[in-house]
């Protein structure tokens, strides 16, 4: 869920939303300084060459001595020379510091956002898309490199250079330049008005791009499915349709930006030029000299491409606005599963974990009026093992999820080793736990890096043996280089039950006291069941574990079996006693072992 604060915000993609930088470029305050000076050093040498050159026309051009012209010429062309040096110098500094100022703060803005929302909560992944997120990581701090690092700088010399050039033309030409200035400001107040469809047109686009995003990383991510349906031609439509309406958002952004641009260049150039007239009028009337004409031509030069391309950075600005304002909700997002300020130290274990379900209730935020949980209790002893079984929907996974802390439940307390799990640390609470979830997570890189992830500090040996126990390490010497073979994204080059096994493997390399298995054993065919079960029930021992199972034969040897259906405990005890009761389960025991 991306929320922000209501009050005191600036308008949607306003240039006030970049002030959300701020903390971002605080710590490169010496860089920043540094990077300034450069600017104004070159907006300087930039305004003191106009001088030069008056110099030049009204010295070098003028004696009446050809020995001394020529001196006077070669000192002129050497102070011409020199000036365009330092220009040449400052702005080298300049665009290096702002360069790697735009380069650093992307990337530290871009690992806060990713560090951020890796932490949110499984609520918030309910309400955004991935796409959308990975749109804002790439494309939006794109924008904002783009402006750091160039635009931001060139809008600020060019501010300085205009500003500049007007104060010299005012210097030299008040009562003319007063009348431009005034021109001017009629030009800036239209502007400033059209700007503002620009900006939401800007922040429009943004969204659409976005959107496509979402819908490629969806159907990405589900390649297989949408093949087996032939929906390749209807998928590949949606994205056209999508596209086509970011492609529109973005023609009507540049059409207004475009009508923006040539309203401020043409308006500027158009009361520049008039002034510009009003001097060679004066030069005929003998005013002024020829060098100062020539001056006053420059500064008008100046002036008029520092107004064009500062209208040129207010458009990036806009964008890179709209930019932010999307990053930093993302950063204001605040997850409603957080940990305490003052946590719980976690008990020393000896053997398993301890859990308690007290008259829990809990309901999905995505599903506020289906309750997921009702009144759930359960008491579960070190070492116990218990199974959960019920139908599809009755609220087995979020047993596991509420374990977790993905959520909090609405009423009730769940407590692990006597401690609430609301008062221990996420991190302590969550590496007491390990999970074999049902669909196998494998990530893009080797086998022997999947299974360490469960303990990022495993010697190669510790990994190995965890394989070996998850009677993954014969398959995976099968692989072209071992456990050195990169297993593909998403383990693309795996069958189901070798991803399995893996995730097995890192779960027990964990070796944590409370192990979570969601049909652990469910992608495996029955001969790797077999000798999986046979190193999950080691793996067992001296554990608490639950077990999540569809399948009753794999649970038959469980301490104790608990029943959920529509989210309440309905029935507990040993399969041969839940068989006699006669119950929800003995009706699922006689649909699966009535052959």
């Amino acid at each position: 869920m991306v929320t922000s604060s209501s009050t005191a915000q600036p308008a949607k993609g306003a240039p006030r939303s970049l002030s959300g930088l701020l903390p971002f470029l605080r710590p490169y305050r010496g860089r920043i300084l540094l990077a300034m000076f450069f600017l104004v050093m070159a907006a300087v040498a930039t305004l003191v060459f106009p001088l030069a050159l008056r110099s030049l026309i009204d010295g070098g051009l003028s004696a009446s001595d050809k020995g001394q012209q020529l001196m006077a010429l070669r000192t002129h062309f050497f102070e011409l020379f020199g000036v365009a040096a330092a220009l040449g110098l400052f702005s080298a500094g300049r665009f290096y510091m702002v360069s790697w100022l735009g380069e650093r703060v992307t990337a530290d803005l871009r690992n806060a956002v990713y560090g951020h929302v890796v932490r949110q909560s499984p609520e918030f992944f309910e309400t955004t898309q991935t796409g959308e997120v990975l749109s804002r990581l790439t494309g939006d701090t794109t924008l904002v490199q783009t402006v750091v690092g160039s635009s931001l700088s060139m809008g600020l010399r060019n501010a300085v250079m205009g500003v500049g050039a007007l104060g010299m033309l005012v210097y030299t030409n008040p009562y003319l330049m007063f009348q431009v200035l005034g021109v001017l400001v009629l030009i800036v107040l239209p502007s400033v008005w059209f700007g503002r469809r620009v900006r939401k047109l800007s922040r429009a686009s943004q969204d659409r791009v976005a959107d496509s995003s979402a819908i490629a990383a969806e159907v990405l991510n589900a390649i297989p499915v949408v093949q087996s349906y032939t929906a390749e031609a209807r998928e590949s439509a949606r994205f056209d349709a999508s596209t086509q309406d970011a492609f529109d958002t973005a023609v009507r952004r540049t059409r207004a930006r475009s009508v923006l641009i040539a309203f401020i260049i043409i308006a500027t150039s158009g009361a520049l030029l008039w002034g510009l007239y009003q001097g060679t009028q004066a030069v005929m009337r003998g005013d002024i000299t020829a060098g100062h004409l020539g001056q006053t031509v420059v500064y008008v030069i100046i002036l008029a491409g520092a107004t064009a391309v500062l209208g040129e950075v207010y458009g990036d600005l806009l964008r890179a606005a709209g930019a932010t304002e999307r990053l930093m909700e993302l950063l204001e997002t605040r997850s409603p599963v957080t940990s305490p300020s003052n946590p719980a130290a976690a008990p020393v274990l000896r053997s398993g974990s301890a859990i308690k379900f007290e008259a829990v209730d809990f309901h999905y935020p995505s599903r506020p009026l289906q309750a997921a949980l009702s009144n759930f209790s359960l008491a579960v002893a070190p070492g116990e093992t218990v199974a959960i079984v019920g139908p599809s929907g009755a609220g087995k996974s979020t047993v596991f999820q509420l374990l977790l802390r993905f959520y909090d439940p609405g009423s009730g307390r769940i407590s692990l080793d006597g401690v609430p799990t609301r008062e221990l640390a996420l991190q302590d609470l969550r590496q007491r736990i390990g999970i074999v979830p049902q669909d196998a997570v494998i990530f893009s890189t080797s086998a022997l890096e999947n299974i360490r992830y469960g303990k990022p500090g495993a010697s190669d040996e510790e990994t190995k043996a965890a394989a070996q126990a998850a009677f993954a390490h014969d398959f995976i010497m099968t692989l072209p280089e071992g456990y050195d073979t990169f297993l593909g994204e998403r383990g693309v080059r795996l069958s189901g039950g070798q991803r399995q096994r893996i995730a097995i493997a890192r779960a027990m390399l964990k070796n944590a006291p409370l192990l979570l298995l969601d049909e652990a054993t469910s992608a495996l065919d029955a001969e790797s069941e077999r000798t999986v079960q046979a190193a999950l029930e080691t793996a067992m021992k001296g554990r608490t574990t639950l077990v999540i199972a569809h399948r009753l034969a794999t649970v038959q040897q469980a301490d104790r079996i608990i029943v959920l259906d529509h989210g309440k405990l309905v029935e507990q005890g040993t399969h041969d006693q839940l068989v006699a009761a006669n119950g929800v389960y003995a009706r699922l025991a006689a649909l699966q072992f009535m052959d």
